[in-house]
């Protein structure tokens, strides 16, 4: 059986009799995070949350907002307010019954790293460890054995490696995407374009070079929030670069969402890859994801 490792973005169509319809892809949301809210003291925000969101968005509404807007899938991001305690995205996977699984979130060079991640990896469906590398003081340590030795804990969980990351800071996580060939790494949120310059970003696109790496369009800004530029552009380039097979769609959830609102975050991002074919679309909205995540 194929691992995520050995996953180097192939096309997912698969054969089928003559006159057979075809499969459905399944629909899958690959980034989105949950939250207890700052009122539930069961599952606490950690110490050194660097934001701690007031209002909750529970797994329980995520399932219900999935089935009314046609998700099949979903991915739940460990966000950064509960840090290495991943008790609450336990409880969401658990509430998910086999419609989520989940991303960790561990820092490089902290003791009980590999203890933590095969207990964890034990308890829970995951499909991958982020990084993330977009505030100064808590940059990872680029060029040193800690992270390194953080990517190959990863790694060796089967895991892909998940970089949230300024396009500005791209330049320390090459050395590990070439060096570990064989491990998936996804890029959140576009590579981030509008936050840095275009000659960085242009190395970010330039990845698409290396075959384990796949990109997400998720938070996919618009003209109304800053920095007021128009995506359009950056969404072409990245399809033309990547191709669909190695694109992943995520977005729209948020514990103010409903069924409705979470399928128009979807079709804006559908209406942004009009230039696609339908099969090439149905990979992006979900097609990538199953085959990589093993969700069906």
């Amino acid at each position: 059986m194929l691992t995520r490792r050995a996953f180097v973005g192939s096309a997912l169509a698969l054969p089928t009799l003559a006159g057979a319809a075809e499969p459905k892809v399944p629909v899958v949301d690959t980034h989105l995070h949950c939250f207890a809210g700052a009122n539930e003291p069961k599952f606490p925000y950690h110490k050194d949350a660097p934001y701690k969101p007031a209002d909750a968005a529970p797994p329980e509404h995520l399932l219900k907002c999935m089935s009314g807007a046609g998700f099949d899938f979903a991915i739940v991001v460990h966000p950064e307010p509960y840090q290495d305690d991943h008790s609450y995205l336990e409880h969401c996977l658990k509430v998910g019954k086999g419609k989520l699984k989940g991303t960790c979130l561990f820092f490089a060079g902290r003791a009980g790293n590999a203890e933590k991640l095969a207990a964890l990896a034990k308890a829970a469906p995951l499909v991958a460890g982020r990084v993330h590398a977009y505030v100064e003081d808590r940059l990872p340590p680029f060029g040193k054995p800690e992270l390194r030795a953080l990517w190959k804990l990863y790694a060796d969980a089967d895991l892909a490696v998940q970089l949230h990351f300024e396009p500005r800071y791209a330049a320390g996580f090459e050395p590990l995407i070439k060096e570990f060939k064989s491990v998936p790494v996804l890029i959140d949120h576009l590579g981030r374009p509008f936050q840095g310059t275009e000659k960085e970003h242009a190395r970010v696109l330039g990845w698409a070079d290396f075959p384990n790496v796949t990109m997400k369009l998720s938070s996919v800004p618009t003209e109304k929030a800053y920095p007021h530029r128009e995506p359009q552009a950056v969404v072409k380039a990245l399809t033309k670069a990547y191709g669909a097979e190695r694109l992943m769609y995520g977005g729209g959830y948020s514990g103010t969402a409903t069924g409705a609102s979470y399928k128009a975050e979807r079709d804006r991002v559908a209406g942004l890859l009009a230039h696609l074919t339908d099969a090439d679309r149905a990979r992006v909205f979900g097609g990538t994801a199953t085959k990589l995540f093993k969700l069906a």
